[in-house]
């Protein structure tokens, strides 16, 4: 994916940055769940009692907020360099992290560190070394 410097609009990140702070707060003093993607999706593979609904309508409003924002602005113009095999494997790698870790980056890095908890600040740490040194591997030692 190549990603336009130019065309950066800071204050739509930040606005988008805001938004996804405000969603798990809401969440969090709401309903007293974090709002880690991979925790909701995952229970709801092995639904509890009281707990369906509400990961229902925030996995449904994931799926709707891409869809729905064309009639807000253009939809972006996104190009991925990566074929097929190497995108399901970077899917399963993630999904395989995320077991180990005990959580995704919005578990961790949003949720986690905002209550300063310690174990999510090292797991976002393990996230983002690791993204740095894929990147640095792939980009210039192996297809370079």
């Amino acid at each position: 994916m190549a990603i336009d410097w130019a065309a950066f609009t800071p204050l739509s990140a930040l606005a988008g940055g805001t938004l996804i702070g405000l969603g798990a707060a809401l969440l969090l003093l709401g309903n007293g769940r974090i709002a880690g993607i991979s925790g909701i999706l995952g229970a709801l593979l092995r639904p509890a009692t009281g707990e369906i609904a509400w990961r229902v309508a925030f996995v449904s409003g994931l799926i709707a907020a891409p869809l729905l924002w064309p009639l807000l602005a253009p939809r972006p113009v996104v190009h991925i360099e990566a074929g097929a095999p190497a995108l399901l494997i970077a899917g399963l790698l993630v999904g395989l992290g995320t077991r180990y870790a005990s959580g995704c980056t919005s578990g961790h890095g949003v949720c986690g560190l905002a209550r300063l908890s310690k174990r999510s600040l090292a797991a976002t740490l393990v996230f983002m070394a690791s993204g740095v040194l894929t990147v640095g591997i792939t980009r210039h030692f192996l297809f370079a």
